[in-house]
């Protein structure tokens, strides 16, 4: 889990900046992340969570308490999930760059051109061109902002990107880019 943040600050400082607490948020590949501790912290009450780990998924119930009635938890694969709602946000940090197949980039763009709302956004972050090769002995792609742009662009328009470094558990640094895009 060398992508693990204590505290997700960029995808925290995106969300502030482009989105609102009274929108509905689905955080695919949520994992053990704290994200959602902020997020409610912040005020919001539509918050799903998506990852494809039950014990995962198990840990944030126990983590968060009492708060859990106030989300949705979904043990779900990216790649062959329906949802049964849409979202006005969709964030992913680290999901994407592991689908390395042209096809599972494709059905996850349609996905989410399908599950975020008309003038929804996307938080989405994956390894940078300079980013790794590999992680958790899983292939991965890596992606500039432009790149990314051009893949979502069917369905999405590009508001602001950037480059994150991410310092791992390990000590490590990954280059990462984060864009933020815009349901047409």
């Amino acid at each position: 889990m060398s992508w693990f943040q204590v505290r997700p600050t960029n995808s925290i400082a995106l969300l502030r900046k482009w989105a609102k607490p009274t929108m509905s948020i689905v955080d695919v590949g949520a994992g053990t992340s704290t994200l959602v501790d902020n997020l409610l912290v912040e005020g919001w009450r539509d918050v799903s969570l998506l990852d494809v780990s039950a014990e995962a998924l198990d840990r944030d119930r126990a983590r968060l308490g009492d708060t859990t009635g106030r989300l949705s938890f979904i043990e779900a694969d990216i790649c062959s999930w329906h949802p049964s709602r849409t979202y006005d946000v969709w964030h992913d940090r680290a999901v994407f760059h592991f689908l390395v197949e042209p096809d599972s980039r494709d059905h996850y763009v349609a996905l989410a051109a399908d599950t975020v709302n008309p003038g929804g956004l996307m938080v989405l972050t994956v390894f940078a061109p300079e980013g790794p090769t590999t992680c958790s002995g899983l292939p991965t792609a890596r992606f500039s902002a432009s790149e990314l742009a051009a893949l979502f662009e069917v369905a999405f328009s590009c508001e602001d990107s950037g480059v994150e470094e991410h310092v791992t558990p390990f000590d490590t640094s990954q280059s990462f880019t984060w864009i933020v895009l815009r349901r047409k």
